[in-house]
Formats: C-alpha cells, sequence, structure tokens
C-alpha cells in the first residue's frame, strides 16, 4: 500500500477505474496469500515411505517434519486426512490411529482398521503401550516448531494398507490431504513421487532405502484459520505519560460477541463449558485473547532497556510452549535477555533485526489462562549504535510481533508515543505560523 500511495503521488491523473482495480487486487492477494516474509521457507511436509510389500499392499511410515521457524501445533494436536485412489483399506497402524473405522461389513474375519474411503488420523496419547508405538509417535498431536524445539518437530506413524497392489506401478497416490492443527489453516498440495528415501542402519555401516516415497507440502495462512486476529500490541515509554492501547476492535467488538468480564461473580462456573476449544475473552476495547505490551523503560548511556509482558485474556486456554518473535532494527545489538529464551532469526540474510522468544521450560513457557497469572514479562538490554539509535518518530518500537506465529495488530503509527520536545516543536511551530498570519492581516489592513 506504501507503494501504492507513493506511485499515486506521482501519477495523479490516473483513471478511476484503473485505482479501482490496483485496490482491489491488492486486497484480493492480501486475503488468500500464505507466504510469511519472516518465515519465507516455513511448512509442514509430509513423507510417506513404502517399507515393505504385503500380499495384497504394502506397510508405510508416514512422517510429519514442522519446519516452520515459530509456528507450532498445541493441544490437542493435528489430525491428517486425504482421499484414496482406489478401493484402499487400513489394516493396522502403529503410533496412530483413525478417528472412525467405517463401513467393514465385506470383510469376513478381523476386520481392516479402517475401511472408510477418506480417513482421519490423529496421534496416540503419551502413555500408549510400546508395542503400538514407533519413534517420534505417542505426543498427542502437539508438534513444536523447527527453532524452538527441533527434535519434538517431528511425528510419524506406521500405516498397513490392503487393496492397494504390490508393485511401484500398481500403488496409486492418494489425493486431496488435509492437515488440521487442531482447526483450519494449513492447505496441502498435491502429493508428488520423489526419490526413494534412504535410511542409515544403526551401525553407520549399511543403507537402505524406502521402496517408493512421496512428499505432500502443506503451507498456513492465518487468514484461513481464523476470521479475526488473535493478538494486539499496546506501547508505553518513560519519556511520555501516554500509553497507546491496542486498537478497537482488534479482534472484534464486544457489540458482535461474547465476553466475560473480570469481576463477575462465580466466574468459574461461567467460564466452564462443554466446548473448551471455543475461547472465551475477558470484555476489553479490543477483545483480543492475547496482548503484547512493549515498555520503552530506561535509558542509560550506552545502553537502553525494554519490557515486554505478555497477558492472557481467554478463559479457556493455556497456552505451552509459547513464543514471540519481534521484528526491530536494534536487535543486531542485543545485550542480555531477562526470563526469556532467544534466537535470531535472519530472513533477509545477514541482516539481523528479527528475534524469536519463548519461556524457559519449566518457569515460563507455559501461559496461563486470563486471571491473576495469567501473564509472562521480560526483560530485554540492548547496547546503542551511534549510528542508527533515536527515540524520535517510534524508532524504539518494533516493526511487528508474532504470537505464536499469528501476525499483531499494530498501533497506528502516529499514535506512538513521542518524545516531549517533539511535542513542544510542532506547537510551537504551529504558535509561530498564527502568529506570521495575523502579522499579515495587520500589515494588509494598514497598507
Amino acid at each position: 500500500m506504501a507503494f501504492f500511495f507513493s506511485f499515486m503521488s506521482h501519477h495523479k491523473a490516473l483513471p478511476t477505474c484503473l485505482v479501482f482495480f490496483f485496490l482491489l487486487s491488492c486486497t484480493s492477494f492480501t486475503s488468500t496469500e500464505a507466504y510469511d516474509a519472516l518465515d519465507p521457507n516455513g511448512n509442514i511436509t509430509i513423507k510417506w515411505d513404502i517399507i515393505s510389500w504385503t500380499p495384497d499392499g504394502y506397510v508405510a511410515v508416514v512422517t510429519m517434519n514442522n519446519f516452520q521457524q515459530y509456528r507450532h501445533i498445541a493441544a490437542p494436536g493435528w489430525s491428517m486426512g486425504w482421499t484414496w485412489a482406489k478401493k484402499e483399506v487400513i489394516w493396522s497402524m502403529m503410533g496412530g490411529q483413525t478417528t472412525e473405522q467405517g463401513d467393514c461389513s465385506k470383510f469376513k474375519g478381523n476386520p481392516p482398521h479402517c475401511c472408510k474411503k477418506d480417513p482421519t488420523v490423529v496421534d496416540l496419547l503419551p502413555g500408549t503401550p510400546y508395542n503400538q508405538q514407533i519413534a517420534n509417535c505417542c505426543k498427542g498431536g502437539v508438534l513444536s516448531s523447527w527453532a524452538q524445539d527441533p527434535t519434538n518437530a517431528v511425528a510419524s506413524f506406521q500405516v498397513s494398507v490392503g487393496r492397494a497392489g504390490t508393485t511401484n506401478r500398481t500403488v496409486k497416490v492418494p489425493k486431496n490431504f488435509t492437515l488440521k492443527a487442531p482447526g483450519p489453516g494449513y492447505t496441502c498440495g498435491p502429493a508428488k513421487i520423489v526419490p526413494p528415501t534412504k535410511f542409515i542402519q544403526s551401525d553407520k555401516r549399511r543403507v537402505t532405502q524406502a521402496l517408493m516415497t512421496w512428499n505432500v507440502t502443506c503451507t498456513y495462512s492465518q487468514f484461513l484459520a481464523q476470521k479475526t486476529p488473535t493478538c494486539c500490541v499496546s506501547l508505553s515509554s518513560f519519556y511520555n505519560d501516554t500509553i497507546v492501547p491496542c486498537p478497537t476492535c482488534s479482534c472484534g467488538c464486544q457489540s458482535n460477541s461474547s465476553c466475560v468480564n473480570a469481576n463477575t461473580p462465580h466466574l468459574a462456573s461461567v467460564v466452564s463449558g462443554k466446548n473448551n476449544l471455543a475461547p472465551l475473552v475477558q470484555c476489553t476495547s479490543h477483545m483480543c485473547p492475547v496482548r503484547v505490551h512493549w515498555h520503552v523503560k530506561l535509558n542509560y548511556k550506552e545502553y537502553w532497556r525494554v519490557k515486554v509482558t505478555i497477558t492472557n485474556f481467554n478463559y479457556r486456554m493455556n497456552y505451552s510452549e509459547w513464543n514471540l518473535v519481534v521484528q526491530h532494527p536494534n536487535f543486531d545489538n542485543l545485550t542480555q535477555l531477562f526470563s526469556f529464551n532467544y534466537k535470531s532469526l535472519t530472513p533477509y540474510g545477514d541482516i539481523n533485526d528479527t528475534a524469536m522468544l519463548w519461556g524457559v521450560k519449566f518457569y515460563n513457557d507455559f501461559l496461563n489462562e486470563a486471571g491473576p497469572n495469567g501473564n509472562v514479562q521480560s526483560e530485554l538490554l540492548f547496547r546503542k549504535d551511534k549510528a542508527t539509535f533515536t527515540f524520535e518518530k517510534g524508532w524504539a518500537f518494533p516493526r511487528r510481533i508474532y504470537f505464536n506465529g499469528d501476525n499483531c495488530v499494530m498501533p497506528p503509527p502516529d499514535a506512538y508515543p513521542w518524545l516531549p520536545n517533539a511535542g513542544s516543536q510542532k506547537e510551537v511551530s504551529l504558535l509561530v505560523l498564527v502568529l506570521a498570519y495575523l502579522v499579515s492581516l495587520v500589515f494588509y489592513a494598514y497598507a
């Protein structure tokens, strides 16, 4: 949009229809785009490896890798679906299970695990017996982000497929893959046959390979995941008494959605409900489940300090393994961080202006539901770079903030706290203009 207004300022004679077309194109592009500028290569890749043939099909290991830097899948976890290309059935599974068996009345003796044309698979829960487990399974569908915990960013299950063909030529690739985490947001492309995966044995002296492999790539779009944003940002500073709140109706308005007042009597009975996944937020002007507050706290000779507070306004959600992504030009000079973990993200090559922050294990990696304990906070100490550092024009505030991978609503730039001298200079300049105008009127009156 900035480019558009710059373009318009130099081409004032553009036809109205062309302007309307430009705006319409931008709007439609934004509402469907799944590309994330801060994580351009982020996706979830599903790999399907056939490891052996059976009398009427094959045994395959399905592996899901979360290559997203900061977007994870929280409880109640992921669910994966697809549509069989022929009349396949699932005889048995390990490390996962289908949500429905379907109609298996045509089979005599032991029925298959699932006979549905479009099965949906979920992960098994922790504590599953060992004879039903495989590696990287049984986490309840929880999948960590790649930057936060790469060892737990992988999930797997084994499936024995029947009535599927017993050669590479007769096996047909499933279609219409879906991934929910646990709700919508992911769009999966078609399965593509790729070179077979190679496996290094435990002695590291022998390499085996899959009989056949295909990949499916799933990308995330915040616009598909929910109709409204899920977080907002408020700002404050030591040099200005003004606290810039989250924009009104950032995530909805009270008139169009239900909310709960913090002082409601018998709050626990009001909050409890059958569907605990549906958000129930505290009544606020912004109506966001999560608010991130950035406070410019102190100014030293060679350093400056920021306090970051994350507040949960959702009475039905505890955020486990939460993370925050902040873009600010001074992260290249981050000196010390208190009570948060930190990892530098460099989506633009060598430019180090994006940081990923998350809680310390067993200390503050769990963000409680709305209430007295529903917040976590930390302080960041930055070293001043004389070439770039300034408190003017909102430079000390972040350019954008993500919470759990979703872009938060920022206040408008003209609402940022200004330095006191900037405000006084504006008032003086306005006063000088008014006085000059009055003097000119008097001069012309007596001329």
